[in-house]
């Protein structure tokens, strides 16, 4: 199986070169490989790859940014997913594609379910709700997995943006009326991997017949809700622990009012997970419980 891997350098790319490499040729490409901002590039490139299964993790996520630049984060949120769908299409291959919980408003109190009406709050979000319909437009087999909160021990994210000013501040403000559930790109790539490796262990179907029974969109996320405050605490305390890095920095809980941005985050964007394990079995541990894990690695 040839697999077109997105978003080699990303967050949960970078993880997925690791989890898919067991289960076929991947060819892995990053921004400067493939402008999915450019769909002429994007066809081509699918073209002479010739994949069974393109996987796209890939996406423009500069929350804030995007309010400014939306034409950019349209293109490569919501115009190339659809491009890949397409191609996919043309190949008789199969898309997985990633989307964010920022495609709600939160203004549930309980987690968010499939079957929730979509109604993002800033730009990125509607753009990421485009590459979802884009891609639902094409009669393509495909996975759209909703994840959120994501962070690793890699890249710019919550998790090392906390531990780095942990060390360098005394104070620390953090919002603590956003809730949602802190997700590590090792177990959302693991968890891809095993719906992919479901589907190889079928002797009578390939990844594309397998995909196309099970089309449709997945939360996956890590189980559990924290604030970004709550989020924050359990770090610095796990830094301290595991690393022995004597992370002095106080925090203080504020509202999101005293933190403006420059796009709405919803307050509340947790998501359940159910239907992602009764169709393929898979669950991922609380979010506590995988940090403790990231934390032992560093």
């Amino acid at each position: 199986m040839r697999i077109l891997l997105t978003g080699k350098n990303g967050q949960v790319g970078w993880e997925l070169q690791r989890t898919l490499s067991t289960l076929g040729e991947v060819i892995a490409l990053g921004q400067a490989d493939m402008d999915l901002a450019n769909p002429d590039t994007i066809r081509k490139i699918c073209r002479d790859v010739k994949p069974n299964l393109i996987v796209n993790p890939a996406a423009y996520t500069a929350v804030d940014k995007a309010e400014t630049e939306p034409t950019l984060a349209l293109a490569i949120n919501g115009t190339a997913p659809g491009i890949l769908a397409q191609e996919a299409q043309r190949l008789g291959a199969a898309l997985i594609h990633y989307s964010t919980d920022y495609v709600f408003d939160g203004s549930k109190n309980t987690p968010y379910t499939e079957q929730d009406m979509p109604n993002p709050q800033n730009i990125y979000g509607s753009s990421k709700l485009a590459g979802e319909r884009a891609i639902q437009a094409v009669d393509v087999p495909y996975l759209i997995l909703r994840t959120a909160w994501v962070y690793g021990a890699r890249g710019k994210n919550f998790l090392l943006t906390m531990q780095r000013l942990g060390r360098e501040k005394p104070l620390l403000k953090v919002v603590d009326d956003q809730i949602g559930a802190p997700t590590w790109s090792r177990l959302l790539a693991e968890a891809t991997a095993q719906i992919v490796a479901q589907s190889l262990s079928r002797d009578q179907e390939t990844v594309t017949s397998y995909i196309r029974q099970h089309s449709g969109v997945y939360h996956m996320s890590c189980a559990g809700q924290t604030s970004w405050h709550g989020f924050a605490s359990a770090i610095l305390a796990g830094a301290n622990a595991s690393t022995h890095a004597n992370v002095s920095a106080q925090l203080q809980p504020i509202p999101s009012s005293e933190y403006p941005t420059p796009a709405a985050r919803p307050a509340y964007s947790v998501l359940s997970n159910e239907q992602l394990a009764r169709t393929f079995g898979i669950t991922l541990p609380d979010w506590r419980v995988a940090l403790e894990m990231v934390l032992a690695e560093n």
